[in-house]
């Protein structure tokens, strides 16, 4: 029996007013949450926020791309590395791209029916199987070509040596299942810990060039928006991501570059209008052999307060934590964590407060050993 092991990630991070991730009508998105109303942040906004923010932390030839245009992407490989002509390096790649089955969008022939999540890396592998074939090829017509491409297999290149981002996510192509990656992470809703009512910001825009007798807005609008201190959760399965990776020497550096992008980032939404990007209050990353264990039913009875919420939403999750130890068994391997206040409660569940940079230095030998068998609990 394989050994399971989880790193749960917890955060607790406070957002102005804001509406950092809206739905269809503009408005913040929400939840009904223990009888109230809470600021809500959808897994995928977030995700996405990480995986822009490995772009900061992280060579782009290292990362994935999630897109329609691979054709285009593979073209100017092609073109580049063996120099042939646009024209028939276009013919190639699709070619190429055949043997996947992938049918193009119905609006445009060079993109295709939905956006495919690959490696810059395993683009670069698909040019270089191609070789000095390439110059050959481009006598060929289009049958031959098409048998002659067979000799590259695209798909096992798509299917190993996957980046980081395709590692941690995982990726779902339903037409090819021997495509799919069972994604290593998963990523919760982010929930205010308290209630929340949405507010509108009415604004106007005036016109530089208006004279004194043309008094007037150019223009008036409103936006909704809302404040939060919010509790926001993820997991990583070490197992899943050392398959996804192929073994385990790439799996710590991913797991700091996991807890750092996603402790740090924050969704874009309206950013120029609220200047809302924060640093979370309190970043603990708890590891496991039993399952993972989402904290939110800290958060089941609203915090309410006048005095702020961030302090005792702070209590209750180390009160949640300590309470699944006592009450179900469930004790953790380790707990690494960084927080901004001082209370013996939280020192209690947490642990000492270390700096974020130390916490993803410790994190990420503590997850070495722990591999290795080697981590002292």
């Amino acid at each position: 029996m394989s050994v399971r092991r989880y790193l749960d990630v917890h955060v607790l991070q406070t957002v102005p007013p804001s509406n950092v991730n809206r739905d269809d009508a503009g408005s913040p998105k929400q939840a009904i949450y223990g009888g109230a109303r809470r600021a809500r942040v959808s897994s995928q906004a977030w995700k996405r926020a990480t995986r822009t923010a490995f772009a900061e932390r992280a060579p782009k030839a290292d990362l994935a791309t999630r897109t329609q245009r691979i054709s285009d992407l593979l073209t100017r490989r092609l073109a580049t590395a063996h120099g042939v002509s646009e024209q028939d390096a276009v013919r190639i790649s699709n070619a190429l791209l055949k043997q996947l089955g992938i049918k193009p969008s119905k609006n445009n022939a060079e993109k295709t029916s939905y956006l495919l999540f690959f490696g810059y890396s395993q683009l670069d592998a698909i040019a270089e199987a191609v070789g000095a074939r390439a110059g050959a090829w481009t006598a060929l017509d289009d049958d031959a070509l098409g048998k002659a491409v067979e000799e590259v297999d695209v798909k096992k290149i798509l299917g190993s040596g996957h980046p980081v981002d395709v590692a941690l996510f995982g990726r779902m192509v339903a037409d090819i299942p021997n495509l799919n990656v069972d994604a290593a992470c998963q990523v919760a809703h982010a929930l205010s810990t308290h209630p929340v009512e949405i507010e509108f910001d009415y604004y106007t825009a005036v016109d530089d060039e208006n004279t004194r007798e043309n008094t007037g807005a150019g223009m008036i609008g409103t936006i909704e928006f809302n404040s939060a201190t919010l509790y926001r959760y993820a997991t990583l399965g070490l197992s899943q991501l050392e398959t996804n990776l192929g073994g385990i020497e790439a799996v710590p550096d991913a797991v700091e570059l996991f807890v750092d992008s996603f402790a740090r980032s924050i969704p874009s939404g309206h950013a120029n209008s609220f200047a809302h990007r924060t640093l979370p209050s309190l970043v603990a990353v708890i590891a496991r052999e039993d399952q993972p264990v989402n904290l939110v039913s800290a958060f089941e009875k609203p915090v309410i307060s006048r005095a702020g919420v961030l302090d005792e939403s702070a209590r209750r999750l180390a009160d949640e934590l300590t309470n699944a130890a006592i009450n179900w068994g469930q004790r953790p391997t380790q707990t690494l964590a960084c927080y901004n206040a001082d209370h013996e409660d939280l020192r209690l569940a947490f642990g000492s407060s270390r700096p974020f940079p130390a916490l993803l230095a410790d994190l990420k030998r503590f997850t070495a050993d722990w591999l290795t068998g080697d981590a002292t609990r």
